[in-house]
């Protein structure tokens, strides 16, 4: 029964002392980890650890769901030491949900824990291949308790201590909670997220993307304020992750060869080469971490898609001229910037076209080309020297 009554209170969520819980009741602080443990994740706990000292919490918990670390194993350990040897007892507990997992140095912090439990369904150890579920934990002596909730855990956590553990179910079932959650700030959470694998990479390619976009547009500067938005928190988050400068260096070709082709006004072979060193660049990028398959897939095949589709309706729509008196193009040179056989780009009025020329013989990068025709956006060339002069000229 004191199980419902400490729920009932759990629930109402925190506020002010006065509000929430008498003078006497025990006061507890909840922090919660999740994804990668990272620098700012380790801080964040040094500093609550510090605070539960201080605000005289009787228990700090801490809710545990992360799979990976970047941190240096000795940097765990000694954030493992701290917690071992905390005034306040600590705590661990691996959930809210099922999928939660404790692995590689978030097991070592539910090792060094006061306390330590799980909840049903979730896992706990070195790796997803060398782990156990939330029973075997148990049976095995690795955890304390088993708890399906953070209420639950909460509870069964107070029991054990030395104020909880004097106390008669009668009087437990008395106690009202004073629960304490705290968080780190935004922008150390904002630092965080981009500490994740797939994020970091997914800036890259935006902000990479959004700088050749800029390059070819004719907008205002907003593109390349967001793309270095974009470049500068990926940077971040690449520097923090173990990143191989072989992947960069491939994904940082891929988008100038993509580019060389937006320049050309079609995709030919620097698009294929751009995208087999995007593919390989962003299987390479990092060391013993991965970005899930689902979310590559979606980011090469939308980068591919905008360099190919989007980006020559950007050139054109910033280089060409109004289609009204478009026909006085007709008997103007230019100059064929690739060979035209029988299509291809060229030069006329300063501004790339794309060509198309009906002569059996190819007219040669750098040769010099007559309008003969116009198509929509498309020009019929020949070469000047033999060609036909226009009847209108």
């Amino acid at each position: 029964m004191f199980c419902i009554a400490v729920w009932a209170c759990l629930l109402v969520g925190p506020r002010p002392a006065s509000a929430q819980a008498s003078p006497t009741a025990p006061r507890v602080d909840v922090v919660e980890v999740s994804g990668v443990l990272d620098p700012i994740q380790v801080d964040f706990l040094r500093s609550a650890l510090s605070g539960a000292t201080t605000s005289g919490a009787e228990v700090l918990v801490i809710r545990l769901d992360s799979q990976d670390t970047i941190v240096p194993q000795a940097e765990v350990d000694a954030l493992a030491r701290d917690i071992s040897s905390s005034t306040v007892p600590v705590a661990v507990w691996v959930g809210q949900s099922r999928a939660a997992r404790a692995y590689r140095g978030a097991a070592t912090l539910v090792e060094a824990a006061t306390i330590s439990g799980m909840a049903p369904g979730t896992r706990l150890g070195a790796s997803a291949s060398r782990s156990t579920t939330a029973e075997q934990a148990l049976d095995g002596a690795t955890i304390d308790l088993v708890a399906p909730t953070l209420q639950n855990f909460i509870v069964d956590v107070y029991v054990r201590t030395p104020a909880g553990g004097a106390l008669s179910p009668e009087q437990l079932s008395e106690v009202r909670f004073d629960v304490r959650f705290d968080e780190p700030s935004l922008l150390a959470q904002m630092l965080h997220a981009v500490t994740t694998p797939s994020v970091a990479y997914v800036l890259l390619l935006i902000g990479l993307s959004l700088v050749v976009f800029e390059l070819f547009s004719a907008g205002i500067g907003v593109a390349a304020g967001v793309a270095a938005v974009c470049l500068l928190l990926s940077s971040y988050g690449l520097g923090a992750l173990p990143t191989r400068p072989v992947g960069l260096v491939l994904i940082l070709l891929a988008v100038v060869g993509y580019a060389v082709d937006v320049q050309a006004g079609s995709p030919r072979a620097w698009t294929a080469i751009a995208t087999l060193a995007l593919v390989v660049g962003s299987l390479l990028l990092y060391d013993d971490q991965r970005v899930p398959l689902h979310i590559a897939a979606l980011a090469l095949v939308g980068i591919v898609l905008f360099m190919v589709s989007a980006m020559p309706s950007v050139v054109r729509t910033r280089f060409s001229t109004p289609t009204i008196g478009r026909e006085s193009m007709i008997g103007e040179h230019g100059r064929a910037l690739s060979a035209v056989d029988p299509d291809g780009v060229v030069q006329v009025r300063d501004a790339p076209w794309r060509a198309r020329t009906n002569r059996a013989t190819p007219i040669l990068a750098g040769d010099t080309v007559r309008v003969a025709a116009i198509d929509g956006l498309l020009l019929e060339v020949e070469p000047l020297e033999g060609a036909a002069r226009d009847a209108g000229h």
